[in-house]
């Protein structure tokens, strides 16, 4: 079945992959491309979206998109960068604001026009620009004002173009969603047909057609991606697919093996490989974060390459790649994240394995990911999972690596992850976890004088991992905690709670 498509043009504004996201949300597919890489054949997309950008288009260096084929024949939205564009280079004028135009701010003029259908005066809109729009480009109509901007919504009249100076897509835009739908449904008349159910039924049919009878191989991470790509390749292809779950030593308490009957239940065809020992032989001595992830990544490698040869005939490598994994490998404006990350999936599998790839997500956002995998019946449990970087505790022990330090660390992790669950906090969280410091502090245990180890917690709110916030956990929830790790966890006597956000700090410590 085809489905209509939604280009939308990256002007390197951090908040385009939010724009794909919020169309998805509609269920209608949207594709990302960089605005000075458009695809060949733009009549293969029902609209089109102009996204933000850092750039101003007063600069020399203003992108500049070719939109011969888009502008005129095709619905298209402006947003932001996108909008000033249509303003200062078709006949009005751009200048840079006396006030920096960047929050919260509410509509106070709104006229009568399907694209502000269900919207009124006082909906509350996210700006983020420091030039503004002093006059609207030939054949402008004002479509609606703030207190402070002018022009900050207008059409084309003519054409079914339309653009914006404020945020749609971010949630501090409260109508950004109805706005999307009433350019998309109700303008562009875009099919919203694209449903999780419907994905599944597509992806089995083209994997059925794709890999035929040959065998397939796996890696298992106990992860969302890996297991709903599992599923997906399992509902298509039944035994042909072979899992393989390897226990690097670096997995959170008990994790092997619950994930094991995890995966038992599911009816896939799973082994597990205990590489616990050659995992810790590779990491001895080493304290470098970037040696401590190559040293796991080859130890993966070898294992994961040993375990493969000994299926016959094995023709595909199955990989959890997800969407924004491959949006960064095509960045708009070639900045940092132009490579894909070093840690991705399985690190870049050697020439020599020489295994087609295949990829059953790639198109998906995480948290589609999850809805997909909810369609399929998958346990929720399993679904709601926090992400778990792929060197595991290897990052989380700050120096060397040894398997007295991870033993402490999987029994404070446990203590602060299990407290999580039963306080009702887990599912409010995106991401936690522990951190093993390289420090011993003083303290008094009983009468006793100790020097034992100083643990870190971390916990973070986001969507996507790109940005991040430290998340404000009841101070008695931490007061609980930290005196269960210190009664509970041999060798250590300190507990620190990390709030940082991200920027300017990461999320793992490593």
């Amino acid at each position: 079945m085809q489905h209509d498509k939604v280009l939308i043009l990256d002007f390197g504004s951090q908040y385009t992959q939010l724009i794909a996201r919020r169309v998805r949300e509609l269920n209608i597919y949207s594709e990302i491309h960089p605005f000075n890489k458009p695809p060949k054949n733009v009549d293969d997309y029902k609209a089109v979206i102009l996204s933000g950008s850092p750039m101003s288009v007063r600069s020399e260096d203003a992108f500049h998109p070719d939109l011969s084929e888009i502008r005129g024949k095709k619905p298209m939205l402006a947003v932001c960068y996108g909008a000033q564009y249509l303003a200062h280079f078709s006949g009005g004028e751009v200048a840079e604001s006396n006030t920096r135009e960047y929050g919260r701010a509410n509509l106070s003029f709104v006229e009568e026009d399907a694209f502000f259908n269900g919207i009124s005066i006082g909906s509350q809109v996210w700006m983020s620009h420091s030039d503004t729009i002093k006059s609207l480009p030939t054949n402008g109509k004002l479509l609606a004002s703030t207190h402070d901007v002018q022009n900050a919504a207008f059409k084309i009249e003519g054409e079914t173009t339309y653009a914006i100076q404020f945020h749609p897509e971010v949630y501090h835009s409260k109508d950004g969603k109805q706005l999307l739908e009433n350019f998309l449904v109700n303008i562009a008349n875009v099919n919203p047909d694209w449903t999780p159910n419907a994905f599944v039924q597509e992806t089995v049919e083209d994997l059925q057609a794709k890999l035929g009878e040959d065998k397939v191989v796996l890696g298992l991470s106990g992860g969302v991606d890996s297991s709903v790509a599992a599923m997906l390749l399992h509902k298509a292809i039944g035994k042909n697919l072979y899992c393989i779950f390897v226990n690097n030593g670096l997995l959170r308490k008990n994790e092997f093996s619950d994930v094991l009957e995890q995966y038992k239940g599911m009816g896939l065809n799973v082994k597990g490989v205990d590489a616990s020992a050659r995992f810790l032989d590779a990491l001895a001595g080493l304290s470098d974060p970037e040696k401590k992830r190559k040293a796991i990544g080859n130890a993966f490698i070898e294992v994961f390459d040993q375990e493969a040869h000994l299926i016959e005939d094995v023709k595909w490598l199955a990989q959890g790649t997800i969407y924004p994994d491959v949006i960064e490998s095509v960045s708009a404006t070639g900045g940092p994240s132009a490579t894909i990350k070093s840690h991705h999936n399985v690190g870049g599998l050697p020439d020599y394995m020489k295994l087609k790839i295949v990829e059953p997500l790639r198109a998906l956002f995480k948290d589609e990911v999850r809805r997909v995998g909810a369609s399929m019946g998958m346990d929720k449990d399993l679904l709601g999972r926090h992400p778990f970087p792929g060197p595991g505790l290897a990052i989380r022990i700050l120096g060397d690596i040894t398997a007295e330090k991870v033993r402490i660390l999987q029994e404070v992790d446990a203590v602060f992850i299990n407290g999580l669950r039963d306080a009702g906090l887990y599912d409010k969280v995106w991401q936690a976890g522990a951190i093993l410091l390289p420090v011993n502090s003083v303290g008094v245990m009983g009468d006793e004088r100790t020097y034992e180890k100083c643990v870190a917690l971390r916990a973070v709110e986001s969507t996507d991992g790109m940005t991040a916030d430290w998340v404000n956990l009841p101070y008695e929830f931490l007061q609980k905690t930290s005196n269960d790790i210190i009664n509970k966890v041999k060798g250590v006597n300190r507990v620190v709670y990390d709030i940082s956000s991200k920027p300017p700090a990461t999320i793992e410590w490593e």
